[in-house]
């Protein structure tokens, strides 16, 4: 899967098939708070996603930089993926 980070937009885009999927961000400090995922309307393939958000995760890893997940989605995403509860910030609980 190629993610391009899309700094002017402020997303993680890649394309599929029906269209872009994207997950916007915002940064403070050292963190980056995932806020919304986009994908096309007729597009519902959520091991998809989570291989997406898996993807970004490791770019966190790389950049050195905490995730606070906004969106439900992406919660569910850390609950179900217990290896990345270490890219959470202090304070922040499941």
């Amino acid at each position: 899967m190629e993610i391009t980070d899309n700094t002017f937009a402020r997303q993680f885009e890649t394309t599929v098939e029906e269209g872009l999927v994207s997950v916007e961000y915002s940064f403070q400090e050292k963190k980056i708070f995932l806020t919304k995922i986009n994908t096309p309307d007729q597009f519902d393939n959520e091991e998809f996603i989570s291989q997406l958000l898996s993807e970004i995760m490791a770019i966190a890893i790389e950049r050195k930089l905490k995730v606070v997940p906004i969106l439900p989605k992406i919660v569910v995403f850390f609950k179900k993926n217990p290896v990345y509860k270490e890219l959470l910030p202090p304070g922040i609980r499941l």
